[in-house]
């Protein structure tokens, strides 16, 4: 992308910033924040297009999922949960359609495997996987973190693009999502691909955990749309436009963001 490209990026942004700004983020000449890049345009396409992509392949899972025994807890001739009732599928019409299951788990699974490689390639070339990958002393400020969200400690710990929290709650679900493709891949050709179902103490090992991966993200999921709710708009924007207002620096004042709007664009 050429410096033009980039300005003229920039200069739509600020716009879109001063049209969706509300009452508690006015976007005025004398708005002391500006406009930082938090999040660039490739990680916000991986990021939207999992959305639709993972929906689907939950949905048609649950179908393929159903038509064999489902996993309970109990004793004995004894159940106490089944994973699910069968008021939830009823009520979702996930009916035994295992043909139409298969056909949309197989193809948006293709689809997904594609995503989560391109991510990953575009992490490890930009060195974008240093602001997720934990360090050392994550373990110790992401328990400090959960205290201060509890309102058990007062002051956050120092954080960067994203908190210790975020860091290794990221870092947990990129886990989760390779090794359900590998123990997908495992019960899709469990006979071609053989070696796979043994890393998982057979098929009915492989089915169990792409079953449970696939609990760990829906909760990471629920999870991360309280957080992003509870973080309030000007988080939920920063991954549509990429920039987040911020409070201006001592540095800002004296040389002002090439992101803040100036008094003829914010009159236009």
């Amino acid at each position: 992308m050429t410096s033009i490209d980039i300005d003229h990026e920039q200069h739509d942004d600020r716009h879109d910033q001063h049209d969706d700004a509300g009452p508690d983020e006015p976007s005025t000449p004398g708005d002391d924040r500006v406009a930082r890049l938090v999040h660039p345009r490739a990680i916000r396409w991986f990021h939207w297009i999992n959305v639709p992509l993972l929906t689907i392949m939950v949905w048609s899972g649950l179908r393929i999922y159903w038509a064999e025994d489902v996993y309970a807890f109990g004793i004995g001739s004894w159940e106490w949960f089944a994973f699910f009732p069968e008021v939830v599928y009823e009520q979702l019409g996930l009916d035994r359609r295992l043909a139409r299951g298969m056909a949309f788990h197989f193809s948006f699974g293709w689809l997904f495997v594609i995503n989560g490689v391109a991510y990953s390639i575009y992490l490890a070339l930009t060195g974008e996987w240093r602001h997720i990958v934990p360090d050392r002393r994550v373990p110790r400020e992401a328990a400090q973190v959960v205290a201060h969200d509890l309102h058990l400690r007062k002051d956050a710990p120092p954080q960067g693009k994203y908190n210790a929290a975020q860091r290794m709650a990221y870092t947990a679900v990129l886990v989760m999502a390779a090794i359900l493709v590998i123990s997908g891949f495992a019960i899709y050709k469990p006979t071609q691909l053989h070696p796979l179902p043994y890393l998982f103490g057979g098929y009915q090992g492989a089915r169990l955990t792409h079953f449970a991966m696939t609990i760990g993200i829906v909760l990471f999921f629920v999870v991360h749309l309280l957080q992003v709710a509870r973080a309030g708009w000007n988080n939920f924007r920063s991954m549509i436009t990429g920039y987040s207002l911020e409070p201006a620096s001592p540095a800002d004042v004296a040389a002002p963001d090439v992101t803040t709007p100036t008094d003829e664009e914010a009159t236009s």
